[in-house]
C-alpha cells in the first residue's frame, strides 16, 4: 500500500505507538533520534525500536541498515526485535503508519474545518503536505517506500491522511452549485500528485531545482488547477 493513498476508514494510533504531539508543531526528529541512540529502558521494546528506526533512517537512509542495526541501535540483542516484528520491512511498515498518522494530524489541522474560507484552508493542506516532507524526512520516506507488508493498520492510516485531503477538496467544491462540483476523488487526487511531485522536485537528493520556491510553485500550480475547475473565479 505505501506507494499510494487509499480511500476508506480511519484508525487511531494503537496503544503500543506513542501518541502524537500536538499537530502545529513538528514531531521532533531529533527528539526521535536521540531516543533512538539512548536505547530501550524499562520495558518498551516497540517503541524502542520504532524510534532507533527512524533514527538511522535519518542517518543513514531507508536502504543503509539492518535489521540487527535497530536492534543494536535501540540497546537490545539482535533476537529481541523478532519478539515483535517478523523481519526489518515490518519494522518500517510501522515507521510508515506512524507516519501516515502524524501527517493526517498535520492536514486535518490545516483544514481547520474549512476556515477561514474553504479555498485558503485547501491550500494551507497543501502547504502543510510540503511542511510535513521538509521536516519530517525519515518519516515520509518509509511511507512511499515500494514493497512494505500490506498491513491493515499501515492502509487504515494511510486512508486518514488521504480522507483528511479528499475532506478539504469536497469543502471547496460544495462552493459550487451540484451540478458543477467537479468529481471529488478525482480532484484530491490530482492536488496529491501536484504537492507529492513539488517535493519530490524539490528533494534534497534531487539534481534538479526549479527557479522558484517549493510553496509558491504549489500556490502557482492549484491556482491554476483550480481556476481551471471552476472553484475560484479568473482574474
Amino acid at each position: 500500500m505505501a506507494n499510494k493513498p487509499l480511500s476508506g476508514g480511519r484508525l487511531r494510533i494503537p496503544p503500543h505507538l506513542p501518541a502524537s504531539r500536538p499537530p502545529a508543531k513538528s514531531c521532533g526528529m531529533q527528539d526521535k533520534h536521540d531516543r533512538g541512540k539512548r536505547g530501550y529502558h524499562h520495558g518498551n521494546l516497540r517503541e524502542a525500536l520504532l524510534f532507533a528506526a527512524i533514527g538511522l533512517i535519518a542517518d543513514k537512509g531507508l536502504q543503509g541498515f539492518t535489521f540487527a542495526d535497530a536492534a543494536r541501535a535501540a540497546g537490545v540483542s539482535p533476537a529481541a526485535p523478532y519478539r515483535h516484528f517478523a523481519d526489518r520491512d515490518a519494522l518500517l511498515s510501522e515507521v510508515a503508519q506512524y507516519g501516515f498518522e502524524r501527517f493526517a494530524d498535520r492536514l486535518e489541522a490545516a483544514w481547520n474545518r474549512g476556515q477561514p474560507s474553504p479555498f485558503a484552508a485547501l491550500e494551507a493542506v497543501g502547504q502543510a503536505y510540503l511542511a510535513f516532507a521538509r521536516q519530517e524526512r525519515p518519516l515520509f520516506a518509509a511511507m512511499f517506500q515500494t514493497g512494505l507488508p500490506d498491513q491493515p493498520a499501515l492502509r487504515a492510516s494511510a486512508d486518514r491522511a488521504f480522507g483528511a485531503l479528499q475532506t478539504a477538496c469536497q469543502g471547496l467544491a460544495e462552493t459550487l452549485p451540484p451540478a458543477k462540483r467537479p468529481p471529488v476523488r478525482m480532484m484530491s487526487y490530482h492536488i496529491w500528485a501536484l504537492s507529492h511531485g513539488i517535493v519530490e522536485l524539490f528533494g534534497e537528493k534531487s539534481p534538479r531545482r526549479a527557479p522558484i520556491e517549493a510553496a509558491e510553485l504549489l500556490e502557482s500550480g492549484m491556482l491554476v488547477y483550480l481556476r481551471g475547475l471552476g472553484l475560484i473565479p479568473k482574474d
